[in-house]
């Protein structure tokens, strides 16, 4: 369970935002997301290299 301390006089909003960032950072629901069924591993390797590839990319074209 996430607690979040309010100070005194501090904006629900901004409450509110630091509750979901702290949630995020936890994987909590990325991790639910990722049970909900089963993906094999070469498909899991496949997603990892297409993203590798991805981020060369945009390195090389940074470079240039």
């Amino acid at each position: 369970m996430l607690i979040i301390p309010i100070k005194e006089g501090e904006n629900i909003d901004r409450a509110l935002k630091r509750y979901k960032r702290k949630f995020d950072k936890t994987g909590v629901k990325r991790s639910l997301n990722s049970r909900k069924e089963f993906t094999k591993p070469s498909i899991v390797k496949r997603a990892q290299v297409q993203k590798a590839q991805y981020v060369q990319g945009l390195r090389d074209q940074e470079a240039i």
